[in-house]
């Protein structure tokens, strides 16, 4: 039996112009905070998205 889960992650620009993307993954309104420090702290193109995943119970 495999369960479906939301993990939310972000990508956005620093404020020296580089590229990022975050390396865990958040709850919903865990990621909506941090896209607002991000912007709170100058970065830009803050994107958060959805990428499912999923869990495989025992024996799968």
């Amino acid at each position: 039996m495999a369960i479906t889960m939301e993990n939310w992650v972000l990508t956005w620009t620093d404020t020296e112009g580089k590229p990022r993307r975050s390396v865990v993954s958040y709850n919903r309104s865990s990621a909506e905070d941090r896209k607002e420090r991000l912007l709170a702290e100058g970065c830009t193109d803050v994107v958060v998205s959805l990428e499912p995943s999923r869990l495989r119970g025992r024996g799968a």
